[in-house]
């Protein structure tokens, strides 16, 4: 039996609801509109916020800029900062700004910002820079240092990649005069455009900035508009109304697909799906029994689900780290074996099933939820189906609130050692519960600068989970996105392994 409790949002509901009985119209010369699959939050405005999730960074690449960033061909790219070293003995990392860089109240981009966004940083891996850097210093205004207490190899996996937020920076000036909230309502950054306004959960706007330091947008205006459905979105791609779109499956991709003028692309991402569960850890709980995690995993048929909902896009995997990361363990997935789950359950006591109470499935791939409830059904794991917004199922899993087993997911870049940081780990954002022998060996090789070691402890740390069953990983994503007939470069295929358009300076529209 599936129910479903219905997201909160009225509000943007309604004015989508308005939006969409307008007659359509024209978009007008120089903007570029964006169906986004998901209610955009408040929080994404600010790169303190980042959790361990992908999503906000469509905004990011737009309105603000890091000191090193990943952009087309490099995963590590000079932007603010023009160059970086590192000492001899891995304590010491220095960047030289680059010149002439402002935000876009005109206000220079300094070594005190990069200090200030830094320490106001709260975020994914927060609790790890707190751990291992020592000091921020400011050497003069192009300068910055950042000391740790030990060598770090994975600094610049975390600081310069999407894997964290902390190496975004925000004006520091600016920030402490408007206050937290004044900077949400009114941001701004240094970026490629500026902020103009903003609708929570329904529609942000955002005008090209002609002071930006890599080159002046080509598109004068952006705007990025909430379309929860998937449906919707892809009518409004028909119609004209949007542009570029992200996040279309099944039947409605392979409609786009075929219809004449609309282009869809795919890219497998560092995005990776899962089941977790959450109540594992709790003594007496069916999720307790290894052979319990073990039937979950066979009961799904994840090819079926990926050819159904991805088009075949996505690729099944045993693993929470994407294969194309450095120092993953490639793990083939669990076989679909209803059989055999079956068995395990009545091994394990549970012959008749039982009731596992809620399953959350991460948004807006209720499908895929859906599809998992109906295959844990048909083993005897009784679910009922709960949907909620992204901002909130990602606030209720940070603060371990999620229960029964729930769909989750992240996109961040990195490595091996920076993904399962933030969800098997102590020091992890996202984690239930940990494991004394993953503890010990993630300690050890985050300090580890010989890289065979390191690998050996990840791949040793990757199987532990693996033979454990900790999860119940389903597959590698493969994010289908697409644009219409207006768009020349749609900046979807630019930066390996990201989801959305990027960099925002680079996209184009057909000369009219």
């Amino acid at each position: 039996m599936i129910t479903r409790v219905a997201p909160r949002g009225l509000p943007a509901l309604l004015a989508l609801t308005l939006w969409l009985a307008a007659p359509a119209a024209a978009q007008p010369s120089g903007t570029m509109t964006w169906g986004v699959h998901v209610t955009l939050a408040t929080k994404w405005l600010d790169p303190a916020e980042v959790e361990a999730d992908i999503t906000p960074f469509m905004i990011h690449y737009a309105l603000h800029d890091a000191l090193v960033k990943p952009m087309p061909g490099n995963l590590n790219t000079p932007s603010l900062a023009e160059s970086w070293t590192m000492s001899k003995d891995g304590r010491t990392w220095e960047f030289v700004l680059r010149k002439n860089t402002r935000f876009h109240n005109g206000d220079p981009v300094s070594a005190e910002d990069v200090k200030f966004s830094f320490e106001r940083y709260r975020g994914a891996a927060a609790t790890l820079f707190k751990d291992r850097v020592r000091e921020v210093q400011v050497v003069d205004p192009g300068r910055v240092r950042f000391h740790l207490k030990d060598p770090w190899p994975d600094f610049m996996t975390f600081y310069g990649t999407s894997a964290s937020g902390a190496g975004w920076i925000v004006p520091k000036k600016y920030v402490e005069k408007v206050g937290e909230d004044g900077f949400r309502r009114a941001p701004i950054g240094a970026g490629p455009y500026k902020f103009v306004s903003f609708q929570p959960g329904v529609e942000l706007v955002l005008e090209a900035f002609d002071g930006y330091w890599r080159k002046t947008p080509s598109v004068k205006r952006l705007v990025l508009r909430s379309v929860p459905d998937e449906a919707t979105r892809a009518a409004a791609l028909k119609r004209g109304d949007i542009d570029v779109t992200y996040l279309l499956n099944g039947p409605i991709a392979a409609d786009v697909r075929r219809t004449p003028g609309l282009t869809l692309t795919a890219m497998r991402t560092n995005g990776v799906l899962w089941v977790e569960f959450p109540e594992q850890w709790t003594s007496g709980s069916p999720w307790a029994d290894r052979r319990v995690r073990l039937a979950a995993n066979l009961a799904i048929d994840r090819q079926a689900i990926n050819e159904a909902e991805a088009l075949g896009y996505s690729g099944p995997t045993g693993n929470i780290v994407p294969r194309h990361q450095e120092f993953a363990l490639a793990i083939e997935p669990h076989p679909y074996d209803p059989k055999r789950a079956k068995a395990l359950l009545a091994e394990a006591g549970y012959a008749n099933g039982f009731d596992a109470g809620d399953l959350t499935p991460f948004p807006p791939y209720n499908g895929m939820g859906e599809a998992i409830a109906n295959y844990f059904a048909a083993v005897g794991i009784r679910t009922r189906l709960r949907t909620m917004e992204r901002a909130a199922l990602l606030s209720a899993w940070r603060d371990h609130k999620l229960r029964g087993v729930f769909v989750g997911a992240t996109g961040s870049a990195g490595n091996a050692s920076t993904r399962l940081e933030a969800f098997v780990t102590s020091k992890g954002g996202f984690t239930y519960g940990t494991i004394p022998e993953v503890e010990s060996l993630f300690a050890r090789q985050i300090q580890e600068m010989d890289r065979k070691k390191r690998e050996e402890m990840l791949h040793q740390i990757q199987r532990i989970l693996a033979d454990r069953v900790t999860f119940a990983p389903i597959w590698e994503n493969g994010f289908i996105r697409a644009f219409g007939p207006r768009v020349e470069e749609s900046g979807l295929t630019l930066i390996q392994s990201f989801p959305y358009s990027a960099p925002l300076e680079d996209v184009r529209l057909k000369k009219q």
